[in-house]
């Protein structure tokens, strides 16, 4: 797969952000975690699901739950979005297999043992900055 995504983030449902590849330094992945939570779960109460994605300027957001997670990306609007979603899924099915029900059942909130999964999905990341 290529290149497609710019920043990621793994948050819990309640917003906590338990890993982050963030290149803009003014995103607060906390911050960014939380507004996310309160997002889907607006969303939720307006239709079945809540939201999967949206644009802001250039840049579309995808968004992936999965057993008590999200996942959100951001990439270039012009990206197909079906190689983002598939992308994401990618790189959640990996934290699963990385992370098992049995670790994430014993996590006690330490982010940090998710440090290192930057290295499983550095080939879907894109190196350079991208501006807002």
């Amino acid at each position: 797969m290529g290149k497609n995504l710019n920043d990621i983030w793994v948050l819990t449902e309640s917003g906590i952000t338990v890993y982050s590849r963030v290149l803009d330094p003014r995103i607060n992945p906390q911050l960014f975690g939380a507004l996310m939570s309160a997002l889907n779960l607006f969303a939720e109460k307006l239709s079945n699901g809540g939201i999967t994605n949206f644009e802001l300027s250039r840049l579309r957001f995808t968004i992936i739950k999965k057993n008590h997670f999200i996942f959100v990306a951001n990439s270039s609007n012009k990206s197909k979005e079906k190689k983002v979603l598939n992308e994401l899924s990618r790189i959640s099915d990996k934290f699963f297999e990385l992370y098992s029900e049995e670790v994430l059942e014993k996590w006690d909130n330490d982010i940090n043992i998710f440090a290192s999964f930057e290295n499983e999905i550095k080939d879907s990341l894109e190196e350079t900055t991208k501006k807002f």
